[in-house]
Formats: structure tokens, sequence, C-alpha cells
């Protein structure tokens, strides 16, 4: 991956938190905790 692609794709990542945060108000960062915990307790079972 180039750093002109990382770049472009932080950004869109960014862009997406603000779209959110300002128009859509979907709860994307609470949703994606949520999933993040949810990955966390699944990959404890494997330890």
């Amino acid at each position: 991956m180039t750093n002109q692609i990382a770049l472009v794709l932080g950004l869109l990542i960014l862009g997406l938190f603000a779209a959110d945060a300002l128009v859509l108000h979907w709860g994307l960062p609470v949703f994606l905790g949520k999933q993040f915990a949810n990955l966390i307790e699944y990959l404890s079972f494997w330890r």
C-alpha cells in the first residue's frame, strides 16, 4: 500500500465519522465499539 492510498483511505474514514456526527446520526462510534468488544470477547474464548 502506498502512502497516497493510505492517506486517501484515512481521509475517507475520517469523513465518514464526520458525516455521521454532523448529518447521519447513525451512532457509528457506538456500533463499532460494541462490535470491537464482541470481537475481543470472541478472541478471549480461544485463549
